[in-house]
């Protein structure tokens, strides 16, 4: 599980909910029904003009899935297992890939190829295939994340001008003055909130988690060919080894 993902969302709310507390704790005088039918149904209906509906149906579950629980899979840890791998591999035979246990499934398919004894262009084009998939997935669901957090704040404009228009038109009537000062204002908090503490803080949360797989599963699919070709643990450590900075390049040969 991603604990950044809940801290941040937690502290956004309790930040809020505070300084509401320090100017009254009056929580019912930020509630207004019409701003948020003005901004959850006006970003629903221009995020469907925006993407097909396939989209969205499952760009923002996996979105949502992926941002708080795809836990990380970092090069350092991924070279170490594959060159732990690769030794069982020259030691045993391919055959005994089938009995070892990866903590990454996507490493775990590249080992089943391997000992079910496919070859190596079938591999490389199934799991290139693969990975190439699961980031477009994730890649959709940044993009409705971050169109629900471009057009948040500008139905909240549009909910203010709603308002002061409603506000402007009845000054002779002052009962109608505070509903249509709500609307004015708490649309525009509303986009506000939704935009800058919700959704496009999870687009950006997204897009870092496709470069980091782009790099794991590219890793991943290297090492695997390279034990496929029964290539020494060694060998395959040192051409993983360019996939870290130099930094941890050097303190990964400090530790060997």
């Amino acid at each position: 599980m991603d604990i950044a993902t809940g801290i941040g969302i937690i502290g956004g709310i309790a930040t809020i909910c505070a300084l509401i507390i320090i100017d009254g704790g009056n929580f019912a005088a930020y509630w207004d029904k019409h701003a948020a039918i003005i901004i959850f149904g006006g970003s629903a209906a221009a995020t469907m003009l925006r993407f097909p509906f396939s989209v969205i149906a499952h760009g923002l579950p996996m979105g949502a899935r992926f941002a708080f629980t795809m836990s990380a899979s970092h090069p350092r840890e991924l070279i170490e297992e594959i060159t732990r791998v690769a030794e069982i591999a020259r030691k045993s035979g391919p055959v005994a890939l089938e009995n070892v246990e990866v903590s990454n499934p996507f490493l775990a398919q590249g080992l089943r190829y391997i000992a079910d004894g496919y070859d190596k262009d079938f591999i490389r084009d199934t799991m290139e295939r693969d990975r190439d998939n699961f980031l477009q997935r994730l890649d959709e669901g940044s993009k409705v994340y971050r169109a629900i957090g471009d057009c948040a704040p500008a139905w909240g404009m549009i909910g203010t001008i709603i308002g002061m228009v409603t506000m402007f038109a009845n000054m002779s009537d002052p009962s109608r003055l505070g509903p249509a000062m709500a609307t004015a204002l708490l649309a525009t908090l509303y986009g506000a909130i939704v935009a800058n503490m919700l959704t496009l803080p999870l687009a950006d949360k997204l897009h870092v988690k496709l470069e980091e797989e782009e790099i794991s599963r590219t890793l991943i699919i290297d090492g695997v060919l390279q034990m496929r070709d029964a290539k020494s643990p060694t060998l395959v450590r040192e051409m993983l080894l360019a996939y870290l900075p130099d930094h941890h390049r050097a303190e990964m040969a400090e530790a060997a």
